[in-house]
């Protein structure tokens, strides 16, 4: 059975007594599999998957694509976040001191479920576990170094929650992804709108990559990203997987003044503030 065919299904991990447990949700309520059970506003949430890689596509909805007045696209282009970037429902997302364009990317998180290599697309969605909102958060301060790597834009610690657990049995090409920031929705995208759909990015990565079980693919945001501040409560939603949420926090600046240093140029203000820039600039 395809991951996208029903029963809808959902798993979530949360930390219980010292030990990492699966759940499955029932209301408000947690349940164990030896039946026991806790409220969800007790739960302390983490990570439903352990990934050995987390791989991204960079501009993969149209409405981000116009946005930055960019050109259609023939093919593809990834990054990598680092397996410490993973964070979870309801973790903190921390915004080093001295920053400040600190940008929500609400997505589609893929992950994977059995060893996929040279896999096609029509046979894509057989090696999916399920799907899960998930945030690429970035700080993009630091956009004008890593030569497109990104790896300070979006590898810092905590920069990739993802939950809050895992669902198949939800057709997710007919589902609606959307953002928001202390209740105030701020993105909105169809997932149809991808301009690379989920089985042809599993396709192509997986021509030369082999992807595992438990790897995540973080699979594009639409337009509007845009800087959090400290204080909110950023939330990402999409049809049949639920909500993931997450507080912004202000963290110490790093100790040592070492490397490359935060920036505020107009590079770095272009992709943070997306067309809010282009309007100022126009001004």
């Amino acid at each position: 059975m395809s991951v996208l065919d029903g029963p809808r299904q959902e798993m979530r991990r949360v930390l219980h007594e010292g030990q990492p447990k699966w759940v499955q949700p029932d209301g408000e309520r947690l349940i164990f599999g030896d039946g026991r059970s806790i409220a969800d506003a007790e739960a302390i949430y983490l990570p439903p998957c352990d990934p050995s890689k987390i791989l991204c596509i960079h501009l993969n909805y149209d409405s981000r694509r116009v946005e930055f007045k960019a050109p259609m696209l023939d093919t593809p282009t990834y990054f990598q976040k680092p397996c410490t970037a993973l964070n979870s429902h309801r973790g903190s997302l921390a915004r080093p001191a001295g920053t400040k364009y600190l940008n929500y990317e609400g997505e589609v998180g893929v992950v994977i479920g059995k060893p996929a290599r040279n896999v096609g697309r029509e046979e894509a969605w057989d090696y999916i576990a399920g799907f899960a909102p998930a945030n690429d958060v970035g700080c993009q301060d630091y956009r004008d170094t890593d030569a497109g790597s990104m790896l300070r834009v979006k590898g810092q610690d905590g920069f990739c929650p993802i939950g809050p657990g895992i669902v198949s049995g939800v057709d997710i090409r007919k589902a609606t992804l959307r953002t928001f920031i202390n209740g105030k929705m701020v993105q909105e995208g169809a997932i149809a709108e991808m301009i690379f759909p989920i089985d042809y990015i599993i396709a192509d990565l997986s021509r030369y990559i082999t992807l595992l079980p438990g790897d995540i693919i973080l699979s594009g945001t639409p337009k509007n990203s845009r800087p959090m501040n400290i204080g909110d409560l950023v939330e990402v939603e999409v049809t049949g997987l639920g909500r993931l949420s997450n507080r912004v926090v202000e963290a110490p600046a790093p100790a040592h003044k070492v490397g490359h240093q935060g920036s505020d140029t107009d590079s770095v203000r272009r992709v943070a503030l997306g067309s809010d820039w282009t309007r100022s600039e126009a001004r």
